[in-house]
């Protein structure tokens, strides 16, 4: 079990969460949407959030500033940070509005002011965990989907709470965070989602 537990910290990693969102939004939202606006949604989504970081991490990395895409140090955090902070406020300005897809807006409206209480908790040397940030958030927005629609979405809510549990013990396993710094991430990722279910139940 030990050998296996890295695995989801990898395969969970935060970076995927966005492109997670986006799929289980457009599987379980009640509201139609022609393939075209599907493909653009998600390509979209895809490149804001996946390839403009990556690419902006091996720079970083060619210049010393990270050295993993862990970030396990409290000092090479801020940079992600502030550039995550920068591409979510493009999305939702530009691609992810709220007159179009009115629940993902508030999903990553929530992510922006996760990632920016986990940019402020550095300065209190608290290094949150971005793993539970993103699995939490992602958890909570599903229980909001399920609300929101009135569907049965009891199984993927369970498979997503089992998800965070693996996710923290493979985190404590490597070594990459306390017990603290586990409860923070989770706690910074599902609040703001809860905070705004009042917009959008």
């Amino acid at each position: 079990m030990k050998k296996i537990l890295p695995i989801f910290s990898y395969a969970l990693h935060p970076i995927f969460i966005p492109f997670l969102g986006c799929l289980l939004y457009l599987l379980f939202d009640d509201v139609y949407f022609s393939k075209q606006q599907c493909y653009l949604l998600v390509f979209q989504i895809i490149i804001i959030t996946f390839f403009l970081p990556m690419t902006f991490f091996y720079l970083l990395r060619l210049f010393g500033k990270v050295d993993t895409i862990m970030l396990s140090d409290i000092s090479q955090r801020k940079i992600p940070l502030l550039l995550q902070m920068a591409l979510t406020s493009i999305l939702i300005k530009e691609s992810v509005t709220i007159d179009r897809f009115p629940e993902l807006f508030f999903f990553f409206l929530a992510g922006l002011i996760s990632t920016i209480f986990a940019f402020l908790a550095l300065y209190v040397k608290l290094k949150a965990s971005i793993h539970m940030i993103g699995l939490s958030a992602i958890t909570f927005f599903v229980m909001g989907l399920s609300i929101h629609n009135q569907t049965n979405l009891v199984y993927i809510i369970a498979v997503l709470f089992f998800a965070n549990g693996l996710v923290a013990s493979s985190r404590l396993q490597m070594k990459a965070h306390t017990m603290k710094e586990l409860t923070a991430g989770f706690l910074i990722g599902s609040i703001p989602q809860l905070v705004l279910f009042y917009c959008w139940l």
